[in-house]
């Protein structure tokens, strides 16, 4: 006998809002439907009518995560409509600040999976760990949280004589770190219990669809931005694709944990060879580029390959812009990967893709009487909110009254 198991959009096991519909045959899984949009926050419509610099300042906002990667992607959209081309050394500078940023949130993301499997320790490491390269990005950009330092032609900040040795002390610490973390996961015994052969996603389907980022390269498909597109200082830097072959949880946290060790590198070879000169090319935020021009850019982000698009009015501002993130590709390779497996699994696979979401805007309520299930809307859920504490409020007026 056969039954729907609906998880999300609000559960333990997610850590961001996302709604699946399992069908479930005894503890395994037939089949699954996922149900997104609970984050939409119309942040390509607030891009319409702005300057391309105020752009700048809102792209970021996207992702809390990444913001660094949003915003170098629409610098990159932004030089390609006003045909400018950035400083040497601010390519250095944005190649390190991306590459921190990778560091940082891959170990956020080793901390959640060791928080899904129940090695709660990991979690605290890892986050530990996670705050030093945290602090860094402060240190450079002024800010912890929605962060970045670009702007068109360059960058606004540039790093410190008394920056350097806090980031080479940084990646120093990393690289011992990962030693230890790539032992975890090939010698802990509930990190292999719990992820290896779960979730597991083969190279033909990786590819058919559409996956990308360290969930497409530990299947084995051999596919980065970084390698595709000739921008900042990723040609000339020791940068190598890192794949497996096995498709599992646990090949996409090795993956992690040695993309790690290629952005270390990446981050200290940018500081040994990086050019003095200027940081930008000192435009005027009131400079407009031709109506109608279009432009677009790809970066990989730490899920994968993120997809900006745009253009300018007639007045010079932006007329229209599309993003596409890498976990609106990958989500479907959570449903092929869930298949016969068993539910407790379910946790490890969703976790496995690095899904970042966003903030959420609705609520699927589960009528268990009924057998039915209903989005609800703000509006629905502020009077379902008003109602419940206004007879909440009636019943302890009564108690007390009592």
């Amino acid at each position: 006998m056969s039954y729907k198991l609906p998880i999300g959009p609000i559960h333990p096991a997610l850590k961001e809002p996302v709604s699946f519909t399992f069908n479930i045959e005894g503890e395994r899984i037939i089949d699954a439907e996922p149900n997104i949009g609970f984050a939409h926050r119309g942040v390509e419509k607030l891009y319409e009518g702005k300057s391309w610099f105020q752009a700048l300042q809102l792209s970021p906002k996207t992702c809390g995560i990444c913001p660094v990667t949003h915003q170098s992607t629409m610098v990159r959209v932004a030089e390609g409509v006003f045909e400018k081309e950035p400083t040497e050394r601010a390519k250095y500078i944005r190649t390190i600040l991306q590459e921190i940023s990778r560091i940082q949130s891959h170990l956020l993301w080793l901390g959640v999976l060791g928080h899904e499997i129940g090695f709660d320790t990991l979690f605290m490491y890892t986050w530990r760990d996670r705050e030093r390269f945290i602090d860094l990005v402060e240190e450079i950009t002024g800010k912890r949280v929605a962060f970045g330092n670009n702007t068109i032609g360059g960058v606004r900040r540039d790093i410190k004589e008394e920056t350097i040795p806090k980031i080479k002390n940084a990646i120093s610490y990393l690289r011992k770190r990962l030693k230890e973390y790539s032992e975890l996961a090939t010698t802990e015994k509930t990190i292999l219990k719990r992820a290896r052969s779960v979730g597991v996603l083969d190279k033909s389907t990786a590819i058919e669809l559409g996956t990308v980022g360290p969930t497409a390269r530990a299947s084995g498909v051999k596919k980065d931005v970084r390698h595709e597109e000739d921008f900042d200082m990723y040609g000339p830097s020791p940068y190598h694709i890192v794949t497996m072959d096995s498709g599992d949880a646990l090949a996409k946290t090795i993956v992690r944990v040695k993309e790690m060790e290629v952005s270390a590198d990446i981050v200290e070879w940018c500081l040994e060879n990086m050019p003095e000169g200027d940081i930008n090319l000192g435009l005027k935020k009131v400079q407009k580029p031709p109506g109608g021009n279009v432009a677009v850019s790809r970066s990989e982000a730490p899920r994968g390959e993120l997809f900006y698009y745009a253009r300018s009015d007639e007045k010079g501002n932006i007329g229209r812009v599309k993003v596409r993130t890498p976990t609106l590709a990958n989500i479907l390779s959570i449903l092929d990967m869930v298949k016969g497996g068993f539910v407790a699994d379910i946790p490890v696979v969703v976790a496995s893709i690095d899904p970042c979401i966003g903030c959420m805007d609705r609520v699927l309520i589960v009528d268990e009487t009924k057998n039915e299930t209903k989005v609800m809307k703000h509006e629905e859920l502020l009077h379902y909110a008003q109602k419940w504490f206004k007879n909440h409020e009636e019943i302890v007026d009564n108690r007390v009254r009592r």
